[in-house]
């Protein structure tokens, strides 16, 4: 690490091949998941390159990477019981309309008709800004220049188009 410290791109390239199966192999006995050991893995070396400013020549190396081992596993283990905590398992879908009679298309031609009128009671600019994103799908940078405007003012526009559009609805249905 000290000569890869010294700008020599051969010497670092060679540590981090070495370092990877090493990496690998104490990810696989410190985490769980399998599906999950080759992101750990890049996050380290990420974290790694990142912080190789940090490694002080004469210190011992291996202890400065377990560290940085430890807290990667540590971030994803936070990430994920982030994520598990908003998350509910199913086992079993149920099943909610079982009869082909809840799903007549007659209900969405109604559905239709109400937000074409609605659509039509707001201002040009906000309609056709909510037509190009939600409508057509583009992405803001798509319609921005499709319409000459910039992303913010069609954020703004589509923001209050459906601050509207819940409103008009609200009073439609």
């Amino acid at each position: 690490m000290a000569r890869a410290q010294n700008g020599d791109a051969a010497s670092y390239a060679c540590l981090l091949n070495e370092m990877t199966p090493l990496l690998r192999t104490t990810v696989r006995r410190r985490w769980r998941s399998e599906n999950e050991v080759e992101d750990i893995v890049q996050e380290i070396l990420l974290s790694l390159h990142r912080f190789r400013h940090t490694y002080d020549p004469t210190r011992a190396f291996l202890p400065w990477m377990m560290t940085i081992v430890s807290r990667r596993i540590a971030d994803m283990a936070r990430k994920n019981a982030r994520r598990s905590a908003h998350e509910i398992g199913v086992d079993v879908i149920p099943e909610t309309l079982r009869h082909q009679e809840a799903n007549l298309g007659q209900d969405t031609s109604d559905d239709q008709a109400v937000l074409h009128y609605a659509l039509g009671r707001l201002p040009r600019g906000q309609r056709r800004a909510v037509e190009m994103i939600k409508i057509e799908g583009l992405s803001f940078r798509e319609a921005s220049m499709r319409s000459q405007k910039s992303e913010t003012a069609l954020r703004v526009a589509v923001h209050r188009a459906i601050k509207a559009l819940r409103t008009i609805l609200k009073k439609a249905t």
